[in-house]
Formats: structure tokens, C-alpha cells, sequence
């Protein structure tokens, strides 16, 4: 047995990696927290674009603006909740021309993120908007 006060002790290496493992540990599981956490909600931003891309391709076939509103609108209350990581009831669009550009028809989707576990997060970390907002413009009538 080692005498606690001999130089021997002092060389001896028996616990350094319980030690290491105690001091990195939680530094690596905020980190993998952290990265999934960010990914989901950048899979939700993703979603939400694609989301606003897919309604403004739909208003396409309208002849009008009530007739592309209507087509806007039903397409995304029945696939609003068939992307990833996105909850139907918590998704508020606007729908129309624009109003400085008259020949250009306009979807913005906006997404209310507070559900989502990226909030769950270490406070003083810089944190994304808490609701994901994209517009996708369509030109009507050609080029």
C-alpha cells in the first residue's frame, strides 16, 4: 500500500480516467444536446420554406385571386402537418399579391417554434427567432 505523503503516490495514474471522464462529460452531452437540439429546429426552418415553396407552386393553377387563395389555402391545411417536425396547429399563413409588385403572387407561411426543444437550452446561448417565417413569391402571367 502507498503511503499517502511518499512521492510514489503522486506518480501513480490509477484514476485519471474516471477523473478526465468527469470533467468532459457533461461538456460533450451539452454539446450533443446542443446539435440536436439546433437540428431539429433548422429541420423545422427547412420544412417551413419548403412548405411556403410547395403552397406558391399550387396557386399556379388558379385563374384568379380568390380561386389561388382557395388553392393556397386548402393545400396547406391538408399538408401542413406532413413535414418534419411541424405541428398544423401552430401554422398561420397569408396569402395574396403583392402590394408593390402587382404581377407577383405571394405565400408567407409563419411557423410558432416556442414547442420545440431547442428553448430547452442553456439561457445565454444565442437563440434563433422563436417563429420561423418564409415568403415564396410566384410571377402571374409569365415572364
Amino acid at each position: 500500500m502507498l503511503n499517502p505523503g511518499s512521492r510514489q503516490h503522486w506518480k501513480s495514474d490509477g484514476g485519471a480516467a474516471a477523473l478526465e471522464f468527469a470533467i468532459l462529460a457533461p461538456v460533450y452531452l451539452l454539446l450533443v444536446a446542443g446539435m440536436m437540439a439546433y437540428g431539429i429546429y433548422f429541420g423545422a426552418s427547412h420544412s417551413i420554406q419548403q412548405l411556403a415553396a410547395d403552397a406558391a407552386r399550387t396557386s399556379v393553377a388558379g385563374l384568379n385571386d380568390t380561386e389561388r387563395d382557395e388553392l393556397v389555402s386548402q393545400f396547406l391545411d391538408r399538408n401542413g402537418g406532413g413535414y418534419v417536425f411541424i405541428d398544423p396547429t401552430r401554422l398561420t399563413y397569408v396569402v395574396g399579391r403583392r402590394d408593390n409588385e402587382p404581377n407577383q403572387y405571394q405565400v408567407t407561411v409563419r411557423y410558432d417554434a416556442n414547442a420545440l426543444p431547442i428553448w430547452n437550452l442553456y439561457l445565454p446561448l444565442p437563440l434563433p427567432n422563436r417563429t420561423i417565417s418564409y415568403a415564396s413569391t410566384i410571377r402571374l402571367g409569365g415572364i
